[in-house]
C-alpha cells in the first residue's frame, strides 16, 4: 500500500487530488454536500491510481500468436 500510494505519480493523479480537494471545499462552503461524493470517487482514484494514466485510455493493441 505504501508502494501504491508513494510511486507513480503524473500529472493527471496531480490533476485528480486538486480536483477532490476543491470538491470538498466547494461541499463545505456552499452547503452541497452532493459533493462530497464526487470529491470521494476522485479522492479514491488518487489513492488507488485508478482511470486513465499519462498515456491515455487506449487498449494496447497486442495479438497473440501461438507458437
Amino acid at each position: 500500500m505504501k508502494n501504491l500510494l508513494f510511486t507513480n505519480w503524473h500529472l493527471m493523479r496531480w490533476a485528480r487530488l486538486a480536483f477532490a480537494v476543491f470538491l470538498f471545499v466547494q461541499a463545505y462552503t456552499i452547503h452541497e454536500w452532493l459533493f462530497i461524493a464526487f470529491g470521494l470517487f476522485f479522492l479514491f482514484q488518487v489513492i488507488f491510481n485508478l482511470g486513465c494514466g499519462p498515456n491515455g485510455c487506449a487498449v494496447p493493441n497486442n495479438k497473440y500468436s501461438k507458437k
